[in-house]
């Protein structure tokens, strides 16, 4: 697969495409998407249901008369009941882990996966990333997409690449300065995870490696969390968007202004809808994204349902490129809690707990039903633990009134010492226990 270059894949006329362009070459793929779905009985009996056929795409309007795909019809038609053309053209499969049932199995053939590389090398190689860099890798492998997009992407840049998978802090550490690490992909958390480690073991980022660029993304993250990452290990962090039914990392991300994700409008098309009403959203809302591929050959996917929240941003953005901005992720429409009537997401919390200089960056929200009633509590961990009891107690109401603020419900604040909440190194964290008596 890899025998590409990375020149190959950087091709600044794609980047800076006018938005007639864009559209232009989205209809046209779109088109030809749609016909090439034909090829899969899943789809077939969608269109028949919704009496349309490939003949009725004629602009880009016209998207709204596909339907839905969710990652229940990905479950339902387990393994390969989407897949529109055969398995001896299939190169590689990914898979989510089924824990609730059905794994989700998403099939790509060799181009595909060349597409795959290509986007994500695009991605880096806007960030700065160059083949003199060195990237290390802190995602899994395997099944899961972040470790091996990321890795051939960063190989088809040309960079010198260290596979070091999830885990072992104290490893990953060692090959940052061993070998002079100077792009890093790794999850908010364990971003935050290696600067704790970091200064355990004396080392100041900025004077002991050669850090510059931190790729991080899959699990949402406030704007205070970016920043104190980027302060603690002295980089520039820059949003990562993926999603394994796409192909993985690759669907957008920051350039360097840093003010939204660009979408790679060459490979997707995307709406912004209300996840109740399945309507169109203004810009600028607050909605689910929902995305079309248009440049995939083993498993398209039509209006796929994310599920994630985000905005669509106005204006052009001065880097140049005209690919339409997302904000970074708000969470998920089926993550949202509902505690007394309001609606709550859990990186509101994170928000306000990222503004006290006190606190970590590890925090667990605990919803409970007591005498009959919902209840939340936020506990979070302190940088340094501390005998003040007053201090304490002004620090708890402090942010308890900033949560109430936010949230417009007063959650019970427990402040702990620092690696009571340690996460699992080797999987994104957990933010909220929901123990709810559901009747």
């Amino acid at each position: 697969m890899l025998e590409m270059k990375y020149c190959d894949f950087f091709q600044p006329e794609l980047e800076t495409m006018t938005r007639q362009q864009i559209e232009t070459l989205q209809l046209e793929r779109l088109q030809h998407t749609v016909r090439h779905c034909m090829n899969s009985p899943f789809y077939v009996q969608k269109f028949k249901e919704l009496s349309i056929t490939p003949d009725d795409i004629k602009s880009l309007d016209d998207l709204s008369k596909l339907p839905f795909t969710t990652k229940e019809d990905l479950r339902d038609n387990y393994p390969f009941g989407l897949a529109c053309v055969g398995l001896r053209e299939c190169t590689r499969l990914h898979s989510s882990s089924g824990t609730t049932g059905n794994p989700t199995v998403v099939l790509h053939t060799e181009k595909d996966l060349q597409e795959w590389a290509k986007a994500v090398a695009r991605c880096l190689w806007m960030v700065g990333a160059r083949p003199e860099d060195v990237f290390q890798n802190s995602a899994g492998y395997g099944m899961f997409t972040a470790g091996l997009g990321f890795q051939y992407g960063a190989e088809l840049v040309g960079m010198l690449t260290v596979p070091a998978a999830a885990g072992n802090t104290s490893r990953q550490i060692k090959f940052i300065k061993d070998f002079g690490t100077t792009v890093l992909h790794a999850i908010p958390s364990y971003a935050s995870r290696v600067v704790e480690v970091m200064r355990e073991q004396g080392i100041d980022p900025e004077k002991d490696t050669k850090l510059r660029v931190l790729c991080i993304g899959a699990e949402p993250h406030s704007e205070e969390q970016r920043k104190r990452i980027e302060r603690d290990l002295g980089v520039k962090a820059y949003n990562s968007y993926g999603i394994s039914e796409m192909m993985g990392p690759g669907v957008a991300f920051e350039c360097p202004q840093q003010n939204g994700l660009h979408i790679w409008e060459d490979y997707f098309i995307i709406e912004i809808i209300d996840p109740v009403t399945l309507q169109p959203v203004k810009e600028g809302e607050l909605g689910e994204l929902v995305i079309t591929t248009i440049n995939r050959e083993a498993m398209p996917l039509l209006r796929y349902r994310t599920r994630d929240l985000t905005r669509l941003l106005p204006g052009e953005c001065p880097c140049g490129r005209h690919h339409r901005r997302i904000s970074r992720l708000q969470g998920r429409s089926d993550d949202m809690i509902i505690l007394k009537g309001v609606n709550i997401f859990p990186i509101q919390v994170e928000k306000i707990l990222l503004n006290f200089k006190e606190l970590g960056t590890d925090y667990l929200i605990t919803l409970e039903t007591r005498d009959g009633n919902d209840t939340m509590t936020v506990e979070v961990e302190l940088n340094e633990m501390t005998d003040d009891y007053a201090l304490l107690q002004q620090l708890t109401r402090n942010i308890t009134r900033k949560l109430k603020d936010e949230i417009l419900v007063t959650p019970k604040v427990k402040l702990l010492s620092k690696g009571q909440l340690k996460a699992s190194d080797e999987k994104k964290a957990v933010r909220v226990r929901d123990l709810r008596k559901m009747f």
